[in-house]
């Protein structure tokens, strides 16, 4: 499967749904590249925080989106992410910038900013991509389509036990009162709003450890011919 383009694995799903984490150990199994392009979108909002630029300032986010001087670790490393070569990735785990995200998210100057650039991690041997709209908007012709979900209830108590262990102190009600609110503006947003696409293999997460999932998805990679080479 080395002629034309890479493979690609596209994952979305709503906050909380474990995407991130089934996505990177996907990538670490196989070896491959990967791209959480909601880490994009937070640092265009931690971008906007630090610069005290308006969320409701369509053009100079989008001037931000372009600009971004950004690196990310390999996959199969601990998760580091630089914004103008300093750390950020705590910080962008921070609830206040998962909520500029959400925002900034739904500017579409921003999302037509951000496009290309997430195209271009499609390298060989290939990409595993999870975000929002990766299936219908980024890699319409991914090699395997993948919508991970999981009950409100579970996303938040996910949530709010990985920001306890960050030593973040916030309420469950709260957290699932935002989560609630993250969701219906991705859902009715006017461009790329968060749905599986009609070919997505949609997963529910609720009762399943990340372990299992990846290797649902690794049987569907071979059943579409995907020659898998664990790394």
């Amino acid at each position: 499967m080395k002629a034309g383009q890479p493979p690609v694995v596209a994952v979305d799903g709503p906050s909380g749904s474990g995407k991130g984490t089934v996505s990177r150990q996907l990538a670490v199994s196989l070896g491959w590249h990967y791209l959480d392009s909601g880490a994009l979108y937070r640092l265009v909002a931690l971008s906007a925080l630090r610069n005290r630029v308006d969320l409701a300032d369509a053009d100079r986010l989008a001037a931000l989106a372009a600009n971004l001087n950004v690196r990310f670790a390999p996959a199969g490393e601990l998760e580091r992410i630089y914004l103008d070569d300093t750390e950020v990735a705590a910080e962008l785990r921070t609830e206040q910038a998962g909520e500029a995200a959400s925002r900034v998210a739904a500017v579409p100057v921003v999302r037509a900013a951000l496009l290309q650039r997430q195209r271009d991690f499609a390298r060989w041997p290939g990409l595993v991509a999870d975000g929002r709209d990766m299936a219908s908007v980024v890699f319409p012709a991914a090699t395997l389509k993948v919508f991970l979900t999981a009950s409100a209830e579970e996303r938040a108590m996910r949530r709010h036990k990985q920001l306890k262990e960050k030593g973040i102190d916030v309420s469950l009600p709260d957290l699932s009162w935002d989560i609630a609110q993250r969701d219906a503006r991705d859902a009715n947003r006017a461009v790329a709003p968060l749905r599986p696409t009609p070919e997505a293999h949609v997963i529910d997460s609720t009762s399943l450890p990340p372990k299992e999932v990846v290797a649902r998805i690794l049987e569907w990679l071979a059943a579409v011919g995907v020659e898998i080479e664990r790394a």
